[in-house]
């Protein structure tokens, strides 16, 4: 057979098994794909019934319900009132429980809530209704307060009325999301009075506002401003949380007959929107900077200044954001090298970034506080006792010394009380022969310079004629210490010029 009529099976099986194999290859990669898919798919729906919480929404009942806890007259006036009472009690008794009582009870959510729902439906009757009612029950809220705290001052600033005085970014938190969880739980069907009741707690309504009472009673700004910077932080985010809330849930837009006025209407409420949510954002950001700015202050402050034990705090240190500044206040004086050390920890910028263009104030104060020489008497003993060795060897000695010490001690203090002279005489004397001279005393005091030994020294004090000058002055006292060291018969005399 010719070469020519020859068939090479063996190359076409070889073919045939390799495209087997490259669709076997495909097929399972689509397998694959196709089971990702289902999987993917599968988690998506399981988190969208997880988290979808629309479909368990009443629209109706959540707008009519916001819209009656709106009205403040009548029985919600005294409701209010008496909160702010308890509130106002907790704050002095500096009763955390009491305090919790009165947010409870308090009906100030209902105006912010119905803030949030006209803005979200285009509703500006709701929206006029909510802010007078809002604006009434602060000025309410503002005067029991005053009242209160005016009639029953505090003996001190209590920890549950300082904590709403400086809000930080952990406030702005809790009243969103507070919020959310508030309106959430309000467009329910079957609403859950638990959250209601729990988010009345976390957001702290009612407290602020009776500290910015306390603070207009007492006339201190600073805590009026820093109480109502909080309470605004609240209301302002409380409704931020319900406007987009409704928003999410679709909460259908108010109609008008007149489509003109409908317009008009979604411009304002769109604007309110809009101007609500820039301060909000502000806020939130300044709050933020804020908190991060404490955050690293603090951090400096424990790590560099209360952690090295040769540096004693005379007071708290002070941030100054606005000057840029940290004032550190030390007891005794403060080394150029230590000084320098604080420094370039600040200027590193690892840990304490965004404080580490601030300058440092060092405060030093040379006298030491007595707690603080008692805390370095204490460290002194126990490094005594450490060294028992040597103290016992000479505690037998010292305690001889201190016998005879206060011995001659006692010597001393019973003749210091024999007068040789007649004060009346010399007093005469003294006018008679300085008649510039307009006030004298004289006495023998007890001195110690190395706190063991005691000297006895005779002191003058005087008071000259304001006629007289400095040189004229100092020229008379050097005769009349001349004088007094005859009639007394002492060596040393002491002129102290009043």
């Amino acid at each position: 057979m010719s070469e020519e009529n020859k068939f090479n099976f063996s190359e076409d099986t070889q073919k045939n098994e390799s495209e087997i194999k490259d669709e076997a290859v495909k097929q399972s990669k689509e397998t694959v794909k196709k089971d990702a898919l289902n999987f993917y798919e599968s988690i998506k729906k399981f988190f969208k019934e997880l988290l979808d919480f629309r479909h368990d929404t009443d629209r109706d009942a959540t707008i009519e319900a916001i819209k009656a806890d709106i009205p403040f007259k009548g029985a919600t006036a005294w409701i209010l009132v008496c909160s702010i009472f308890v509130a106002s009690i907790g704050l002095n008794a500096d009763s955390p429980a009491v305090v919790i009582g009165a947010m409870l009870i308090s009906p100030l959510m209902g105006p912010i809530l119905g803030i949030g729902l006209a803005i979200a439906i285009n509703d500006i009757d709701t929206l006029k209704r909510s802010l007078i009612n809002l604006a009434t029950m602060i000025g309410l809220s503002l005067l029991a307060a005053f009242l209160f705290f005016y009639f029953f001052p505090l003996s001190e600033d209590t920890s549950e009325l300082l904590g709403r005085v400086r809000p930080d970014i952990r406030d702005v938190l809790i009243a969103f999301f507070g919020g959310s969880a508030l309106i959430i739980a309000r467009t329910k069907r079957g609403t859950i009075a638990s959250v209601i009741f729990g988010v009345a707690i976390a957001t702290a309504l009612m407290p602020p506002l009776c500290t910015a009472g306390y603070g207009l009673a007492k006339g201190n700004w600073l805590y009026f401003r820093g109480a109502m910077y909080l309470f605004t932080i609240n209301t302002i985010f409380i409704a931020l949380a319900t406007f987009l809330v409704l928003k999410i849930l679709r909460f259908p837009m108010l109609k008008y007959a007149n489509s003109a006025k409908r317009k008009r209407i979604a411009r304002f409420a769109s604007l309110i929107a809009i101007i609500v949510m820039i301060p909000a954002s502000m806020t939130f950001y300044d709050v933020l900077q804020e908190s991060r700015f404490e955050r690293d202050f603090n951090n400096f402050v424990a790590n560099e200044i209360r952690a090295n034990e040769s540096l004693w705090l005379n007071r708290d240190p002070v941030l100054d954001r606005e000057n840029k500044r940290i004032n550190v206040y030390f007891y005794g004086e403060i080394s150029e090298a230590t000084i320098t050390d604080l420094e370039n920890e600040l200027k590193k910028g690892d840990d304490y970034g965004n404080i580490k263009d601030f300058d440092l104030i060092i405060n030093a104060n040379k006298t030491r506080s007595v707690d603080r020489l008692s805390e370095s008497l204490d460290r002194a003993y126990k490094d005594l006792d450490r060294s028992d060795n040597v103290i016992s060897g000479l505690q037998k000695e010292i305690e001889e010394l201190q016998a005879n010490i206060n011995k001659l001690n006692l010597e001393l203090e019973s003749s210091n009380g024999k007068s040789q002279f007649s004060f009346t005489t010399i007093a005469k004397d003294a006018k008679i022969l300085f008649k510039d001279l307009e006030y004298f005393s004289f006495a023998k005091m007890l001195e110690s310079k190395d706190f063991i030994r005691i000297d006895t020294v005779s002191v003058a004090r005087v008071t000259w004629s304001k006629s007289l000058n400095d040189s004229l002055r100092t020229v008379k006292e050097k005769e009349l210490s001349q004088w007094l060291k005859k009639e007394v018969k002492s060596d040393t005399i002491f002129i102290s010029r009043n």
